[in-house]
């Protein structure tokens, strides 16, 4: 078997994109601990979607795919190579050369096509760290949740790599090229900080950021209207809410350990009551945050299951209470 695996953590982590980041870096010798990743990437958002082409409502607790890791290679310094092509042939080649040459490479492709994937929805954002191959075989770091260190058939991997449709790249791999120079986090929170806050407060439309959150809140109790079969569906929302590569509580449980990381490298160069005690502050509305998130969860499950309305309406008024929560966390923030 070929393997690029040298310096790769021996598991995942509880989201893709962090956790391929993480094999990346960590194979340059850089180790940082995931909610970092995730936060001097900027990754923390919110988005609710919906339209008649989708089955249920989609709402979404971080940035698009990819934008993470170009926002954390920008922020870092790290020299991010990325390739896309339309031909599976030469994307093959393209990867297999880098891996032969003891690199891993980050993929973005279809989980659906993926051998040991548990649920099989599709979805094109996924982002895995290619570490080694055989005839047969491709094997990958994925998620904790997918098992870390796993195993697909070359066959499905081609399929997952040229799948089409929302989120999806063509065939897109990347590499973080051999460090320029020893990669210091802490000057690259503060603007991490204040560019999520920034973002999250001035939205271009109404389902993103704070505002989003308040048109979720508006749509909520419609729900049960809304999909075809509510027992499956709710409960199929609120698991992707809670459990699906999120972290918990749709991202806000990695960006509130984000914040707590920070504390003790923050430059609080305005005294008592400058940086630190700002960050504090958002870090502690965001442990409350993922709290009502995480019953939010448990309210579109429960109501999904009981078709009971009652429990809709209770969730729309805990997610009025987490858009006012975020937005004073972010405002916050946005004064570092």
């Amino acid at each position: 078997m070929t393997d690029a695996s040298t310096g790769v953590p021996a598991t995942g982590g509880v989201h893709c994109e962090t956790t391929t980041l993480g094999a990346l870096l960590g194979h340059a010798g850089v180790h940082l601990a995931e909610p970092v990743l995730f936060g001097l990437g900027s990754g923390l958002s919110f988005v609710y979607w919906d339209s008649k082409r989708q089955p249920v409502p989609f709402l979404g607790g971080r940035v698009k795919p990819f934008e993470l890791t170009r926002t954390l290679a920008r922020r870092l310094g790290l020299d991010l190579r990325v390739q896309e092509t339309s031909s599976a042939r030469r994307a093959w080649d393209q990867v297999r050369t880098l891996v032969d040459d003891g690199v891993p490479v980050g993929l973005q492709l279809d989980s659906h096509d993926l051998d040991y994937f548990g649920s099989r929805v599709h979805f094109a954002g996924h982002v895995v760290a290619l570490l080694g191959y055989d005839e047969e075989s491709a094997y990958l770091l994925d998620t904790a949740q997918q098992g870390g260190r796993v195993s697909t058939s070359l066959e499905s991997l081609a399929r997952a790599r040229a799948a089409r449709g929302p989120m999806s790249a063509p065939h897109r791999s990347f590499t973080l090229g051999p460090l320029r120079e020893p990669v210091d986090p802490a000057p690259a929170i503060v603007p991490a900080i204040v560019e999520c806050a920034e973002a999250f407060l001035h939205p271009p439309i109404a389902n993103i950021g704070h505002r989003g959150i308040r048109t979720t809140a508006k749509h909520a109790p419609s729900w049960l209207e809304r999909v075809e079969d509510p027992p499956r569906d709710l409960p199929q929302m609120a698991m992707l809410m809670e459990r699906a590569g999120t972290g918990g509580a749709l991202f806000r449980t990695l960006y509130r350990d984000f914040l707590t990381a920070c504390l003790p490298l923050l430059d609080d160069g305005d005294g008592p009551g400058g940086r630190v005690a700002a960050v504090e502050r958002g870090r502690d509305l965001f442990a409350e945050s993922a709290t009502l998130w995480t019953r939010v969860a448990g309210l579109v499950e429960r109501a999904g299951l009981e078709e009971d309305p009652a429990a809709l309406t209770e969730a729309a008024g805990l997610l009025v209470r987490i858009a006012d929560l975020e937005t004073a966390a972010m405002t916050t923030l946005r004064s570092l």
